[in-house]
């Protein structure tokens, strides 16, 4: 195979630089309305909840305008992390299968994993300066026993949810997980100059390392970054849910980029049929998210303890979000259900792309759902200070990740020449 090379074009950054450059404007507009009280417990905002819950938030009562900013920032922060390691569990996954049809896109996923170093950075950094204002468990009066607002239930997690403990086990997700990337990256460069099938074999075993590493971390990151924010609420499903709402994002993520290489003249052995097998990942984990979201609810639903159940109230209940919450349903599965259900719709390069921006959307908005209300309680919910400090935020968020994967993807031939699989996936068929 010859090898292709990705030229990251001075126009190409200036693009990306422009989108963070609108993102930063935004933000800044946003935060200054914010600052002039714009938006904050307005009399004309109907943002409340049922009185059957409960928040023992301190800022719920006095929402200052930062904790919205810092929401957002550990909000997308969290949200692209996720589709960078997923870059990497879905070229683990593939070389323990010894699935051929993926060698052909495997360096696009490949380059996700330039992302973590940065991601790492800014989890640490943000826990670090902002711990209070995103987690309540933090406050120390929570587990002393003399205080009046001493918490049993916190207090009874306190080997667990403490910020010393908290900082060890994310080092050690981010140690974990950036090693296997550069391992697996590093093999997949020299097998580029050597051939044969040495790395192809050792990347297979740290491939299976891996599995076992992110079966474990996936979930225990998910009760850290997210479900901790609520730390009163109990899911065994959780960690499942968070995966599979990374993985369907991860995974549209990878066909966006897909397409956008192939419109460039790029990836000329990326055939229908591997945009088939693109568009039936996305469709088939629409389903496990919407599956494992089920579930979830519905055992919730069922035994109605209040620990779990008030998690679903003050989202479905409350004014702020409760237009989120059915937004999200249609969003997440009914529009990857029904556009992508036919064969001829999962080849369709406009289909596919309309497909996967729209489950990035959703998805964001599922991560928004998961962490907002146990940070700003009432005072979330979407107006129009979100096309301000929410979309800001996440245009950032999305030019950083953008410019990391893009610079990934120059640093080596866009094709895998010398992997074992190649042949197989340029003769790729599926019928």
């Amino acid at each position: 195979m010859t090898e292709e090379k990705f030229v990251f074009t001075s126009l190409a950054r200036k693009r990306i630089f422009t989108v963070i450059g609108i993102g930063i404007v935004l933000l800044v507009v946003g935060m200054l309305l914010l600052s002039g009280g714009v938006g904050i417990d307005e009399p004309e905002h109907t943002r409340i909840y049922p009185e059957d819950i409960h928040h023992d938030h301190p800022q719920f009562e006095h929402v200052d305008w930062t904790y919205r900013v810092i929401k957002n920032l550990w909000h997308n922060n969290i949200f692209f992390v996720g589709i960078a390691i997923i870059g990497v569990f879905f070229i683990a996954f593939n070389y323990v299968a010894w699935a051929g049809w993926s060698a052909a896109i495997k360096r696009i996923p490949e380059s996700f994993g330039y992302f973590l170093p940065v991601g790492a950075v800014l989890t640490i950094l943000t826990f670090i300066a902002f711990n209070h204002e995103i987690f309540h468990w933090t406050h120390g009066y929570l587990t002393d026993p003399d205080d009046p607002r001493y918490d049993e239930l916190i207090a009874g997690k306190s080997g667990y949810l403490n910020v010393g403990f908290f900082l060890v086990r994310t080092i050690i997700y981010f140690a974990l997980w950036i090693l296997v990337w550069y391992m697996l990256r590093k093999f997949s460069l020299a097998e580029d100059l050597e051939g044969g099938v040495t790395y192809y074999n050792k990347s297979i075993v740290w491939s299976a390392l891996f599995l076992v590493i992110f079966g474990v971390t996936s979930s225990t990151s998910a009760w850290d970054w997210t479900l901790s924010i609520d730390p009163h609420f109990f899911s065994t499903m959780f960690g499942w849910y968070v995966l599979a709402s990374w993985l369907i994002s991860g995974l549209a993520t990878i066909t966006l980029i897909v397409l956008f290489l192939k419109d460039a003249g790029y990836l000329p052995y990326v055939s229908q049929h591997h945009l088939h097998d693109l568009g039936k990942f996305m469709f088939a984990f629409s389903i496990f998210w919407t599956y494992i979201w089920f579930a979830q609810f519905l055992l919730i639903y069922y035994a109605n303890i209040p620990e779990e159940s008030v998690y679903f109230v003050e989202r479905l209940k409350a004014d702020a979000y409760t237009p989120i919450f059915f937004f999200n349903l249609i969003i997440n599965f009914l529009i990857p259900f029904l556009v992508l259900m036919t064969r001829d719709a999962k080849r369709q390069g406009i289909i596919l792309k309309v497909v996967a921006i729209a489950i990035l959307i959703g998805h964001w908005s599922d991560f928004y759902l998961m962490m907002t209300p146990g940070i700003l309680g009432p005072h979330g919910g979407f107006d129009y200070l979100f096309f301000f400090v929410e979309l800001g935020m996440t245009m950032i968020f999305a030019g950083i990740f953008a410019f990391c994967v893009l610079f990934g993807l120059s640093k080596a031939s866009l094709i895998a020449k010398n992997h074992p699989m190649l042949e197989e996936s340029t003769h790729h068929h599926v019928y």
